[in-house]
């Protein structure tokens, strides 16, 4: 594995997020692979991507979400990487992963206000 991208994800602050604030926080890379994407912005996509898919690893990673939570976690990437991988993806599925994101995020936020 190479440098990581996140490093201080990667050095355990991830863990102390909660799965919410994790989501949200993937949901923010997915954003602007897909935005990236989409405006043929090639270098910003690919670094979007990677950052993505680190996030996504490290949350599958975590012990917490053993099970079902880790499942769906890896199913959502699945998803993520068929957006723009696979040449049959069906329609509306960017829309798709924003939606399930951005409850995560919005949550987060809010989370994040109160505390504050």
């Amino acid at each position: 594995m190479g440098r990581p991208l996140h490093r201080q994800a990667a050095e355990g602050g991830w863990a102390r997020l909660d799965l919410v604030e994790q989501l949200g926080n993937i949901g923010s890379e997915v954003e602007r692979a897909i935005r990236a994407h989409e405006a043929g912005r090639e270098s910003r996509f690919e670094g979007a991507l990677a950052r993505a898919l680190e996030l996504f690893d490290l949350t599958a990673a975590d012990p917490r979400w053993h099970g079902h939570r880790c499942r769906e976690i890896l199913r959502a990437r699945e998803e993520f990487c068929r957006l723009f991988f696979d040449p049959d993806v069906p329609p509306g599925s960017a829309d798709g992963l924003r939606r399930y994101f951005y409850g995560f995020a919005y949550a987060a936020r809010m989370r994040h206000y109160r505390r504050n």
